[in-house]
């Protein structure tokens, strides 16, 4: 499943291949992939790209308006703009200078989707009023992707109310908001299968919507009466679970917040044992789970794994895709555990130890304000 990003407004291009989002300056880019160019910048593309060619004649209805959202919805939706450094591993890959959509949940806090604010060194929160806060990332969580954002004066709207986002079923009906919009979006809840991101990410059961919209970078997914339920991460060309080629979008559940979200408040990180991290992307190719790129002085380039290698087995289990991969390499026990792969390389079969690390020790840690 290929997916994207963006950092913009429903309505502006779609940014490039997510492939390398999460992983900072890459070493050596996939077969056939593009580089990011000089700037730093990923390149744009347009939403064909993400739809198979032979489906591009049937392309996925407009988004539907659902008529204006209440006052208090509309006040809750902030935009952030937030500047990385320029020696941060992800400014190769996100640029400096970033842009989404927050979601208010306390007088202070903002939910956001985390590669907005990943190593930013300055944010700024700005309201519907159009108040401009200065604030600083307070929690990152690379397990599930949600970014917490604390402002240094309480904000001027209506904090929202996290729902339950196990209601969201296939086929129900639910709204997205973004940024800079005040109309509601009606989406349809199109599956709850599992994704696997090449950069070492894995849910279990995210929300994917149809149509695609957009402006998904941290917008709020809600019920039809008002509760929040997601925040937006993706745009995917594989959202549906029964059939290839349907295009959507991935929102995390907020069910995933609420057990880390006071550890995210107080410590910027949840509690207990890290999951482990290689700095490694991997690709399905031709049925094989080929390594990709190789985040440069991260665990597997230190150990000599390279692109084009071919995972076969963690510790001596054999594994067949993305997914399995990632469920039996987190299984091996929680970062700094040795973990043994068995690699396909240069045509022969080794076995190659790891000492996973803690993805939070390796990216640049936010200033502050």
């Amino acid at each position: 499943m290929k997916a994207s990003f963006s950092l913009g407004r429903r309505g502006t291009r779609v940014a490039a291949s997510i492939v390398a989002l999460m992983t900072g300056a890459m070493l050596v880019p996939a077969a056939g992939a593009s580089s990011a160019p000089a700037s730093g910048r990923a390149p744009d593309t347009t939403r064909d790209s993400l739809i198979p060619a032979q489906n591009r004649a049937m392309q996925p209805p407009a988004p539907r308006s659902a008529g204006p959202a209440d006052a208090k919805m509309v006040s809750a939706i902030v935009r952030i703009e937030a500047q990385a450094p320029r020696d941060a591993p992800s400014s190769s890959t996100l640029g400096r200078a970033r842009v989404g959509t927050g979601v208010v949940i306390d007088a202070r806090t903002v939910i956001t989707i985390g590669y907005v604010v990943l190593e930013t060194e300055s944010v700024d929160v700005v309201t519907k009023s159009g108040r401009r806060i200065p604030a600083s990332l307070a929690g990152y969580d690379h397990q599930t992707g949600f970014g917490l954002v604390r402002t240094a004066i309480p904000m001027d709207a209506a904090p929202l109310e996290l729902g339950d986002s196990d209601l969201a079923t296939e086929r129900s009906r639910v709204l997205t908001l973004g940024q800079g919009e005040s109309e509601l979006t009606e989406l349809m809840v199109l599956s709850r299968k599992s994704f696997a991101g090449s950069w070492e990410y894995l849910l279990d059961r995210p929300i994917f919507t149809f149509p695609p919209v957009n402006n998904w970078s941290g917008a709020a997914l809600f019920t039809e009466d008002g509760k929040l339920i997601g925040i937006g991460s993706l745009v995917v060309n594989d959202a549906a679970g029964d059939r290839d080629g349907v295009p959507g979008n991935l929102y995390v559940p907020t069910n995933l917040l609420k057990p880390i979200l006071e550890d995210l408040r107080a410590r910027g990180r949840r509690s207990g044992g890290a999951q482990p991290w290689f700095g490694m992307n991997t690709e399905m190719v031709r049925g094989h789970l080929m390594v990709t790129r190789v985040q440069r002085d991260g665990p597997a380039y230190r150990a000599g794994v390279a692109p084009g290698d071919i995972v076969l087995a963690v510790a001596g289990e054999r594994v067949t895709d993305q997914t399995e991969f990632y469920r039996k390499l987190f299984a091996t026990g929680p970062a700094g555990t040795e973990v043994k792969l068995r690699l396909l390389k240069s045509g022969d079969v080794r076995e190659q130890s790891l000492r996973s690390i803690d993805r939070a020790d390796f990216i640049t840690q936010p200033r502050g304000i």
